[in-house]
C-alpha cells in the first residue's frame, strides 16, 4: 500500500509577545539603518546593554513531528487545546509553512479546516460553491456534475441564491462541507467543524467521511467528540505540547489520552468543609464506589457496585435531591439516576446538617473500561445547586470467569454489557440419521 502522506522532522515556531512595529517611511528605515550601530556604540561606552525592541520569544507549536499515513488509511488526531493539531494541519493543507522539517502528499487534498473557508459573504451560496470548489481544486465541469448534490447534502434548497452573509453558521457549515466532500479528494482533511452542526447533520457527515474512507481515499480528521474518532478512525495520533504522545490503535490511545492526569480510585473524602468542593449552599464530603458486601473485592463487569455520598447541606428546610450522571470513557453518557426515587425524603425539607445517599449498580451491566461519576445537587428538583464533574473516576476490570468456556477474549462492543437470561427450545425434534427414508420424508 503506498503513503498518502509523509512527514519529516516536521516543527514549527511562532515569535510571540513583541512589540508591534510601527510602519515607517523609506526616510525612517535608511536613517535607523545608520544611527544604530553609533546607539549601540554610545550604549556600550556607558556601559548599559544593548536591548533590542524584539522582545519576542519563541513557541514551537510543533515539535520532530513524524509520521506516515497510508492511502485508504483514516487517522484520528486528538489532543488538548493548543497542542498543535490545527497548525498541522494547517501545514499539511499548504496554508502555512513549516519552520524545520518537510511533508510529501501523493494526491489532490481537500481540506476543511474552518466553517466557510473561502466564502465570499456577499456572493450566494451558489456563487460561493463555484468559488470555493475552484479554491479547493475543483474544474468548473466537475462543479457543474455535482452542483444539485451539493446543495441536497448541505439541505439549503431554499437559500441557495441569497447572500451568504445571511446565512446562520450551521448552513454555511453545512454548506462548506458539501462542497469540501464533493471534491472527491484522495486526501481528506477535516478540523473540529462538527462541533457546530447538529445532531442529525453530524451523523450525515461521519456517513459521508466512512463513504469517503470506504472508496479506498484518506481521511484526517480531528476533533474533540471521542466517540466519532473511535467509531471513524482504526488509528490515532495524540499530541501534546506539539509533540507526537501516542500513535496506534485507536482504542488504546483514546482510553490513554481521556485518562491522563486523572485520579483513579473508588473513594475521595475531603475532611475539610471550607475547601471542600461546593457553594454555599453545599459541600461534599465523600464519594465512594465499591462492590457491595465485600469492598476488598475488585471491580468487575459482573460486580454489584454501591455508590455513596455523604454531604452537607447549608440551607434550611430547602427540598434537596441528587442527580447523578454515569459516563463512560468517550464522555457518553451511560445512564442518570435521581435520588427522589428515596420516597422517604420524597418533598421533605432538608435541615441543615450532614446527610448520606447512596444507589446501587447491579452487576452485568457496565462494560469494561473507565468511568466518570458527576453529581448534580437539584434544589426543588429544578434549580442546580451545585455540580461537581469528576467526582470519582473509577475503573471496571474484566471478570475473569466471565470467558469460561468462551473463546472470545476482547472487549465486547456497546455501552453496556448485560447479562441476560437466555432460553433454546428445539420446536422439533431432529430426526435421526439411521430412521427411515418414510420418515424423514414426512
Amino acid at each position: 500500500m503506498s503513503i498518502a502522506i509523509r512527514v519529516e522532522n516536521l516543527s514549527k515556531c511562532f515569535r510571540i509577545g513583541g512589540q508591534t512595529e510601527q510602519y515607517k517611511t523609506m526616510r525612517d528605515q535608511i536613517a535607523t539603518a545608520f544611527s544604530t550601530p553609533f546607539r549601540r556604540v554610545r550604549d556600550t561606552l556607558r556601559g548599559n546593554a544593548y536591548a533590542t525592541s524584539d522582545m519576542s520569544v519563541e513557541f514551537w507549536a510543533l515539535k520532530e513531528i513524524a509520521f506516515d499515513l497510508q492511502q485508504g488509511e483514516v487517522l484520528g488526531l486528538v489532543g488538548r487545546n493548543g497542542a498543535g493539531k490545527s497548525t498541522l494541519l494547517k501545514i499539511l493543507s499548504r496554508i502555512t509553512e513549516p519552520t524545520t522539517g518537510r511533508i510529501r502528499i501523493e494526491g489532490r487534498v481537500g481540506s476543511l479546516l474552518e466553517v466557510g473557508t473561502g466564502f465570499h459573504q456577499e456572493l450566494t451560496g451558489r456563487e460561493n460553491i463555484y468559488l470555493n470548489g475552484a479554491i479547493l481544486g475543483m474544474k468548473r465541469a466537475e462543479i457543474v456534475s455535482k452542483l444539485d448534490e451539493i446543495i441536497a447534502f448541505a439541505e439549503v434548497e431554499q437559500f441557495i441564491d441569497t447572500p451568504v452573509k445571511h446565512y446562520s453558521s450551521g448552513m454555511a457549515l453545512r454548506l462548506g462541507f458539501a462542497v469540501a466532500a464533493h471534491m472527491e479528494p484522495e486526501i481528506l482533511i477535516v478540523d473540529e467543524v462538527l462541533a457546530v452542526g447538529d445532531a442529525q447533520f453530524q451523523k450525515k457527515c461521519l456517513g459521508k467521511m466512512s463513504d469517503v474512507a470506504g472508496q479506498g481515499r484518506t481521511v484526517l480528521f480531528v476533533s474533540h467528540n471521542m466517540a466519532a474518532v473511535q467509531s471513524l478512525c482504526s488509528r490515532v495520533i495524540w499530541l501534546k505540547a506539539g509533540s507526537v504522545e501516542g500513535d496506534g490503535p485507536s482504542d488504546q490511545i483514546i482510553s490513554q489520552y481521556i485518562n491522563e492526569g486523572v485520579s483513579i480510585g473508588t473513594e475521595r473524602v475531603w475532611e475539610d468543609r471550607a475547601t471542600a468542593p461546593g457553594n454555599d449552599k453545599i459541600r461534599m464530603k465523600r464519594v465512594t464506589i465499591a462492590p457491595t458486601g465485600d469492598a476488598a473485592q475488585p471491580i468487575t463487569v459482573s460486580t454489584p457496585l454501591r455508590v455513596e455520598f455523604e454531604y452537607w447541606n447549608l440551607e434550611e428546610d430547602v427540598r434537596l435531591s441528587l442527580w447523578v450522571r454515569l459516563y463512560d470513557e468517550q464522555r457518553t453518557m451511560v445512564f442518570s439516576t435521581f435520588s427522589v426515587y428515596d420516597l422517604q425524603w420524597q418533598d421533605r425539607p432538608f435541615p441543615v446538617g450532614l446527610y448520606y445517599s447512596a444507589f446501587s449498580i447491579p452487576g452485568d451491566l457496565l462494560n469494561e473500561g473507565m468511568y466518570e461519576i458527576e453529581v448534580i445537587f437539584m434544589k426543588d428538583q429544578h434549580h442546580w445547586s451545585f455540580i461537581q464533574s469528576d467526582a470519582l473516576v473509577f475503573q471496571v476490570r474484566e471478570s475473569p470467569e466471565r470467558f469460561q468456556g468462551l473463546t472470545w477474549y476482547g472487549r465486547w462492543p456497546g455501552t453496556v454489557r448485560p447479562k441476560f437470561q437466555w432460553t433454546t427450545q428445539a420446536l422439533h425434534e431432529p430426526a435421526s440419521s439411521d430412521a427411515a427414508p418414510e420418515k424423514l420424508s414426512q
